[in-house]
């Protein structure tokens, strides 16, 4: 079974598919960090299909460099990540690479998630046109190209849920049209990745569209159960760092696996912890963090922005986005959104605890995202690159979600 993954970013999608046994054909994506990290990814996954995972541990550990673990991968592995923007003026090119890639094979699923801003109610809050100008309204329709070209049996649609009200609806309204019209039956299902094992509150809306000979049980995605375990579980082995602090390549773990870590496939084998990085902060930021997490220990309270002291408050707007300084609180089942905001500052996600003063290191932001240890965010060059590691983990989709709606399709498919 083969798949298509469109808008790719760092590849959660495409984690969660390959888990399920299916094989990827091509990843599209704009991005050019982001595509070093799906190419990344494909090595890992090449090479532990082949039972030589030394050099990507010797990657991890910084003994070799990228261009040295690439140059043990078959080129035509490395050339399904596509470094295209999706338009009509690029698809053309990207059909070319895609079929020299798949040969006669046929496609049997499209996924991807174009970029979500554009329905994003923070997003058509803070926009003086509420968006409405946004050509990100309308990439659906190039999803529709490739649906039209490659005709698979399912594809899968990921966005925000504002996608749904966006124009009073107008806009899911008219991509529902635009598919039918396709050949596809198109249902949308609300869901909620703490629902599939992740330590986050994450709701989106996945259009699940299928050929007519097809039956899709839609009610079969949606879990409505919550994980058992704390977001503490994803702290609890990772070394003590203080803002700014942390190694971007080779950490030691300080305690044994604990259980969410190994049901959730994050501690996967590899025993090398990369990117446990934390950005650095100002001194009164690092004030702020302290009495929010003090709030919260002591009351169970989340900060208020306007009950700061009036010499911390340097922010103009008084009236909206009163909880900008948040704590992930390891004590609840699951984490607030990570969104990619979170490449800008790291004041929504504090770190609990207090003595470590400071917001997430990469490495626990892409765990909250249920990606695994051994998965690396690479930046165009080699070597630090935090903004560009956050913005990926923000706007990626679960794999641990992704890898459950897969066995879903696949089970379908296989009927």
């Amino acid at each position: 079974m083969r798949y298509i993954d469109l808008f790719a970013g760092a590849g959660g999608f495409s984690e969660g598919f390959k888990r399920a046994g299916f094989e990827p054909i091509a990843h599209v994506e704009a991005d050019l960090a982001a595509c070093f990290t799906l190419k990344t990814r494909l090595a890992y996954h090449y090479l532990m299909e082949n039972d030589n995972t030394d050099i990507y541990t010797q990657y991890l550990s910084g003994t070799v460099n990228r261009e040295q673990l690439y140059s043990h991968i078959p080129s035509h592995i490395l050339q399904q990540v596509i470094n295209l923007p999706i338009s009509d003026q690029n698809n053309p090119k990207i059909f070319q690479l895609i079929d020299e890639l798949k040969g006669s094979n046929k496609v049997d699923i499209i996924v991807g998630g174009p970029p979500c801003q554009a329905y994003s109610l923070v997003g058509r809050a803070r926009d003086k046109n509420g968006m409405k100008d946004d050509h990100r309204n309308y990439l659906y329709i190039q999803y529709g190209r490739f649906l039209k070209k490659y005709s698979p049996k399912v594809f899968v649609f990921e966005n925000v849920i504002g996608l749904l009200s966006a124009e009073e609806g107008k806009y899911f309204r008219n991509i529902q049209r635009y598919f039918r019209r396709l050949g596809y039956t198109v249902k949308p299902v609300i869901v909620n990745a703490k629902e599939f094992g992740v330590l986050q509150n994450r709701r989106r809306v996945i259009i699940i569209g299928y050929q007519k000979d097809i039956q899709v049980p839609v009610n079969e995605f949606v879990h409505g159960s919550s994980c058992n375990y704390t977001v503490k579980s994803i702290f609890q082995d990772l070394p003590a760092i203080n803002a700014g602090g942390g190694k971007d390549k080779f950490l030691n773990y300080t305690t044994d696996i604990n259980d969410y870590l190994r049901s959730a496939k994050i501690r996967n084998g590899i025993g090398i912890l990369t990117q446990h990085v934390s950005r650095p902060h100002t001194e009164q930021d690092k004030e702020i963090y302290k009495i929010a997490i003090d709030k919260w220990e002591k009351y169970r309270e989340r900060l208020d922005y306007n009950d700061l002291p009036e010499r911390l408050q340097s922010h103009k707007n008084r009236k909206s986005f009163l909880d900008r300084f948040k704590i992930v609180a390891d004590d609840l089942h699951w984490s607030q959104t990570v969104v990619a905001h979170i490449a800008k500052d790291g004041h929504y996600y504090i770190h609990p605890d207090i003595k470590q003063n400071r917001s997430l290191s990469i490495r626990e932001a892409a765990r909250l995202q249920s990606f695994p240890d051994d998965f690396y965010f690479e930046g165009v060059k080699e070597g630090r690159n935090r903004t560009s590691a956050f913005r990926q983990i923000g706007n990626a989709v679960p794999p641990l979600m992704v890898e459950k709606i897969a066995d879903i399709i696949s089970k379908i498919l296989h009927q």
